[in-house]
């Protein structure tokens, strides 16, 4: 009986989707859906919130930025103990925390105790998407592994604009508290679901050499219709070294390379993904459209990135994922060139609108489908969760350098325009990424040669 990690990954990779790989993969497109609620319900109660406490722009600045900040800390920080206690542990208590953050926020008396509990909540938010994206990688074959990983994006979109909706219902007639009531008590009810249908990582328990570990994998195996192994996956016959910290291996020369690149692909495209969401309803309105025209623009964004990250997957379960994201960065780049200048026709740049809501969602799901191939099992979340971290230090600074270079005289169309560059050099960065021949979960799905 075959027990070799390469093996069993290769009867995943060529086998069909079981109901416990769907199921959890639906999981994780929940925990996404919880991003993109929690990463604009800042946004959807700023006014209220605002009005409440007497804040100026400043302080409601740092608010808004105030969760970015914590998902950073908590993908790179947090996210690499997921290597070390497993993906579905980690998720866990990143959902505890969470809940714990939304629900706090509800009652929060000032601005400072709102901003603290807001990093507090992207601290596992931040933990949450690194090991989710993960999981939805590995439970997927080869086939479906690109949209599997681009349903987690779509549920970003989903819950970014089911957030909205919620939001504008609760709030007149429950105050802006209720909002993040709600959001805590639907992160709380997440831990049962995990509870239920998310299993732990696969490729975590292939890299834990116990009696433990291979009566947990037999049993996943089992719930998926695959025989069993009998002994623990490459058993070493003496104590292996100690291993080097994990930071330390993905800035290894090994994987120096792609750990770079894959840091400047998410910094651009999450610098450009941020200032297109966060700034496009204001830039319209410089750009001579009327404030209702620029929130109409801002909708559509949202709405084509429902689309985006979906259609993305379904072009990685046909080409080549890398190949993919490199030509919807240049897509988006081109798009953006074109977006101001179309703002004398309304219907054109409405059009162009839910576009680059495709195109630039797109690009961000495109990243978390591709991450995992580079890395091996027991440093892929460390990996991952870096990526991201870097990524969200870009949608931080993305908003405060399109402030500045305002502030500096820019117009928008030179906005858009360096915006654009941006996403050129992080497609350029995708392109140079070397998928080894042989990794796992995502070497052919999101490699060459395809």
């Amino acid at each position: 009986m075959r027990s070799y990690p390469a093996e069993l990954r290769a009867r995943m990779d060529d086998g069909p989707m079981s109901r416990l790989q769907w199921s959890a993969i639906a999981v994780c497109v929940l925990l996404n859906v919880l991003d993109g609620f929690d990463v604009l319900v800042m946004s959807f109660t700023s006014a209220a919130v605002s009005a409440e406490w007497g804040l100026s722009g400043s302080q409601l600045g740092l608010l808004l930025s105030a969760g970015l900040v914590g998902m950073a800390l908590g993908s790179l920080f947090l996210a690499p103990l997921a290597d070390r206690i497993g993906r579905r542990a980690l998720i866990l208590v990143c959902l505890t925390v969470a809940a714990a953050g939304m629900l706090l926020s509800a009652a929060s008396r000032d601005a400072v105790q709102l901003g603290l509990l807001r990093v507090l909540t992207g601290v596992g938010i931040g933990g949450i998407l690194a090991a989710s994206n993960v999981i939805a990688a590995e439970y997927a074959n080869r086939r479906w592994r690109g949209l599997a990983v681009s349903l987690n994006s779509t549920g970003y979109a989903v819950g970014a604009t089911a957030g909205g909706v919620i939001a504008v219902a609760l709030q007149g007639s429950y105050g802006w508290r209720s909002v993040f009531a709600v959001g805590g008590v639907a992160t709380a009810l997440l831990v049962g679901a995990v509870l239920w249908r998310l299993p732990e990582s696969l490729d975590f328990l292939l890299t834990q050499r116990s009696p433990r570990a291979l009566d947990r994998l037999n049993a996943l195996l089992a719930a998926m219709g695959r025989p069993p192994l009998d002994s623990p996956p490459g058993a070493p016959e003496a104590p292996a070294a100690e291993p080097a910290p994990r930071l330390r291996q993905i800035l290894s020369p090994a994987h120096r390379r792609n750990t770079l690149l894959t840091w400047a692909g998410f910094f651009a495209v999450m610098f450009g993904f941020y200032f297109v969401t966060s700034w496009t309803p204001k830039l319209l309105v410089e750009a001579g459209m009327s404030a209702g025209q620029g929130i109409t623009g801002g909708v559509l964004l949202n709405l084509g990135g429902i689309f985006g990250a979906t259609l993305l997957g379904l072009l990685a379960a046909r080409f080549a994922l890398k190949r993919v994201l490199v030509g919807y960065t240049l897509a988006t780049a081109a798009l953006l060139t074109v977006f101001v200048p179309a703002t004398s026709v309304y219907g054109l740049v409405f059009a162009l609108g839910a576009l680059i809501g495709v195109f630039v969602n797109g690009c961000v799901a495109g990243l978390y489908a591709l991450t995992p191939s580079i890395y091996p099992p027991e440093v892929r979340a460390t990996g991952v969760g870096w990526g991201i971290g870097v990524g969200r230090i870009g949608a931080i600074v993305s908003p405060l350098v399109a402030g500045w270079l305002l502030d500096a005289g820019w117009g928008p169309g030179r906005l858009y325009l360096l915006v654009a560059a941006v996403l050129v050099a992080g497609g350029l960065a995708v392109h140079a990424f070397r998928i080894p021949a042989a990794a796992a979960p995502a070497a052919v799905a999101a490699g060459e040669g395809r």
